[in-house]
């Protein structure tokens, strides 16, 4: 792409983010439970946990909207709690079976609110809100979603491997709303083909197309990628020239944006071709965008240039346990 990207100062952009600032303090949550976690033998810091279960896995998530979008949306935030969870679930290979809430309003009018937005994505993505509880707060309102699900083969954030290529996966059609850095890409026009897309994850798990990836939400494109190489436990080279932006939107915000429908997924060379076919073959956008190295580095790279994003020797992003 003819464009000259001034690394060091996208870097700063990068780092000095809200987005990498929230990620950065889930490093004190993540020790404070590593050992419980490891003698249960469940690793922590998926998109969701993946329960050993007969032939397969339970798998198991929860996400909280920030207290803004819930005060100020609370339709939008309980569309949005739907939203993520989902992603979750299907990000790690599996299909969602049923949700529960958590929801905290000040006044009834707000928790109805909050429950029409839930209940329409849910009747949306085809899966149920089957209980929860509701709490009646002082003055804000808070929202938090749990999901659980199922898969068959698990595409994990901890398997990575170096020589991989990093795919970014999304739609090209959406609408960008620049106040939440928010991607749009699941428009009322695309519900005819919403869960067919979403689908292609646990089919590229149950084909042994892809063993590693997540979801691009909070953390957006860059934040994502250093989650999935921390967790692995590599490093990774990201193409700045290979990621294009929508028409009129920066590439700092881009790289920051969570997506409606985005997954980052990590394919060896030999099936890459297959991967790109499949997903370009249902109208999505796919695309490599980086690859995995060994060296536990996260770069930025334009043509032959280059700079270190993040050094996991260094300094840890969210913390991903060993």
């Amino acid at each position: 792409m003819d464009r000259d990207v001034n690394l060091p100062e996208l870097i700063s952009t990068l780092q000095d983010s809200e987005v990498f600032r929230n990620k950065n303090a889930i490093g004190p949550m993540t020790e404070t439970f590593a050992a419980l976690t490891d003698s249960f033998g469940i690793r922590n810091g998926d998109d969701a946990a993946a329960i050993p279960d007969g032939d397969g896995y339970l798998l198991l998530a929860a996400e909280g909207i920030t207290a803004a979008i819930v005060r100020n949306n609370p339709y939008l935030a309980g569309k949005c709690a739907v939203l993520a969870n989902v992603n979750d679930i299907y990000a790690m290979g599996g299909h969602p079976l049923a949700m529960v809430d958590v929801i905290g309003t000040p006044d009834g009018e707000s928790a109805q609110e909050i429950c029409r937005g839930m209940r329409d994505n849910a009747a949306r993505y085809q899966v149920p809100v089957v209980g929860g509880h509701l709490l009646r707060t002082e003055r804000d309102s808070s929202l938090a979603l749990a999901i659980l699900g199922r898969a068959k083969k698990c595409i994990t954030s901890f398997d990575a491997l170096p020589g991989e290529r990093l795919v970014l996966v999304t739609r090209g059609n959406g609408k960008w709303l620049a106040d939440m850095g928010f991607w749009n890409c699941t428009l009322p026009e695309d519900d005819a083909t919403l869960i067919s897309h979403l689908e292609l994850l646990p089919l590229c798990a149950e084909r042994d197309l892809v063993r590693a990836g997540k979801d691009v939400s909070m953390a957006g494109i860059a934040g994502t990628t250093l989650m999935l190489a921390e967790s692995s436990r590599v490093g990774v080279s990201l193409d700045v020239d290979a990621i294009v932006p929508p028409t009129g939107v920066a590439l700092a915000p881009w790289l920051l944006a969570f997506m409606s429908y985005g997954f980052l997924l990590a394919v060896a060379p030999g099936r890459l071709a297959a991967v790109l076919d499949l997903f370009a073959g249902q109208g999505l956008s796919a695309t490599a965008v980086g690859e995995f190295q060994e060296e536990r580095r996260a770069w930025l790279r334009q043509g032959e240039r280059r700079a270190v994003l993040w050094d996991f020797s260094e300094k840890p992003f969210v913390g991903a346990p060993a």
